[in-house]
């Protein structure tokens, strides 16, 4: 059984990761042995409210310095064999670095990195110098596997959502991606440091605005299309969302098919996301709970609306990274590739820096 080390002791970690890596213990797919933080106090405290000391889990930490607990400590232990990381934005691709040099297995939170020189850079140090060559990303068979996580792609309704757009088929006629929220001073995301004071593009609109930019090329893949053209207005409409908070654009294709995106996190009277793609012979709308289908069936128009429970989609995607571990074959979830990470990257930095 892979042991599993998880770095990181914040919300998310503790939220979703943490039990994510139980429950695939539980299977069989994996034992936890560590958890890494900076400061002593998290790590150790995660450890002890989970009361995990008594499953031996041991804590690592940087703060205050330690012989033995520094995270190159928890990295040579030959009984780790895979980590996950869920560190800051701009703190994962040193440590990415660091654990895949080490020979652990990989999975990373989303973003793939700050921006997409950050990320070019990783994607090539994975390729070069971990895989051995710059064309051994498919072609891997004892290089350590490195996924992205990004927990949208494991959704239920939107795999159905991109099946219901395949099964359509016909030539894609526009696309709509609108997300509205509302971030509160007291949000416990926002109350954390490094997203109060972001030193990244975007904020909020790059931490949180990959998972719909995820939703929304997962639905026009299965349509043939991807994005390549954007013109975009950002604005920051809450003054402590800084450097913007919101954007609206226009987007285009490689066919030159129009669509647009919203995504605000400033809107205290309007919520929701949704992503709507509509083809030549139906429309598609999907939301995380439920996914409206609209076609022509024996002459006759139809609609048809599926429901969806709640997930968040992170037990899937840590599953589906400990399988691979456990594989041991080089391969990985296509959900988790570093290139579908960069992909949602790439249209984050493009609606950013449009001009």
């Amino acid at each position: 059984m892979a042991g599993v080390a998880l770095l990181g002791a914040g919300i998310f970690a503790k939220e979703q990761h943490l039990p994510a890596i139980l429950a695939a213990e539980k299977s069989g797919l994996g034992q936890l042995k560590a958890i890494y933080s900076r400061s002593q106090a998290s790590a150790e405290g995660l450890i002890r409210d989970e009361n995990l000391d008594a499953k031996g889990v041991e804590a690592y930490f940087d703060s205050p310095e330690t012989e033995g607990k520094g995270l190159n400590d928890l990295l040579k232990r030959s009984d780790i064999h895979a980590v996950i990381i869920a560190l800051p934005i701009l703190n994962q691709p040193s440590v990415i670095r660091q654990a895949l040099k080490a020979g652990k297995h990989v999975l990373s939170e989303k973003p793939i990195a700050q921006d997409m020189e950050a990320a070019e850079a990783l994607l090539d140090f994975y390729k070069i110098e971990i895989c051995g060559d710059s064309d051994a990303v498919t072609d891997k068979k004892r290089a350590p596997i490195w996924g992205v996580a990004e927990n949208f792609r494991f959704y239920p309704s939107l795999q159905f959502a991109a099946e219901q757009i395949a099964a359509l088929g016909g030539k894609l006629r526009t696309f709509k991606l609108e997300m509205y929220s509302f971030i509160k001073e007291d949000n416990k995301y926002y109350l954390t440091e490094w997203r109060k004071t972001p030193g990244y593009m975007g904020g909020f609109l790059l931490d949180g605005g990959v998972h719909f930019i995820a939703a929304l090329r997962a639905l026009l893949k299965a349509s043939g299309s991807s994005l390549t053209k954007a013109l975009a207005h950002n604005s920051l409409l809450q003054e402590n969302l800084a450097p913007s908070d919101t954007v609206h654009a226009v987007v285009l294709t490689e066919t030159q098919i129009a669509g647009t995106i919203t995504i605000s996190f400033a809107t205290e009277f309007k919520s929701g996301l949704s992503v709507e793609v509509t083809t030549e012979n139906g429309n598609v709308v999907w939301t995380p709970g439920d996914v409206r289908v609209q076609g022509i069936k024996d002459g006759e128009k139809y609609e048809k609306v599926t429901e969806f429970e709640k997930t968040t989609g992170v037990k899937e995607e840590v599953r589906a990274f400990l399988e691979a571990v456990q594989k041991n074959d080089g391969t990985c979830d296509d959900r988790l590739s570093p290139y579908e990470a960069r992909g949602d990257l790439n249209i984050i930095q493009m609606l950013l820096r449009s001009e």
